[in-house]
């Protein structure tokens, strides 16, 4: 079984919108919260850091741990159509702050686009799974 560990932040403004990413795969694609993979011997805290910048440009102090979501997806429902194996996903789940840097879309990268979402809005939104489980921890829903 392969293992993935992951960072992502909940981020809200004073009027609780959220910042989120558009994560593309292919011909998949839907909206995500900031974050993404922890390389080995990376601390989750600076992975956050480093993922939220790539997919924002937003410079980010990590906050309180909101929690850890443990998902196994089947080999046949995984998005790699070559994937032979299913995969655990483990997913820690902090409170950011944006502290500087400036709105910008990630180039060359697994996410396209970054914008912010009222909450009304987020509701309508074509997103994954990984959004209802952070709001949801945030106290957000």
């Amino acid at each position: 079984m392969k293992l993935r560990v992951a960072a992502y932040a909940i981020i809200t403004d004073d009027s609780d919108n959220m910042l989120l990413a558009h994560w593309r795969a292919g011909r998949h694609a839907a909206w995500t919260l900031p974050g993404g993979g922890i390389d080995p011997g990376e601390d989750p805290k600076d992975a956050v850091v480093r993922e939220v910048f790539e997919e924002t440009g937003y410079d980010v102090e990590v906050g309180d741990l909101l929690g850890v979501d443990s998902r196994v997806i089947p080999a046949n429902a995984r998005l790699d159509s070559a994937a032979n194996e299913p995969m655990h996903a483990l997913r820690i789940i902090y409170r950011a702050r944006i502290t500087g840097g400036a709105l910008r879309n990630e180039v060359d990268g697994s996410t396209d686009e970054a914008a912010w979402f009222a909450p009304a809005q987020v509701d309508d939104l074509q997103q994954v799974s990984l959004i209802k489980v952070g709001r949801r921890m945030a106290g957000l829903r």
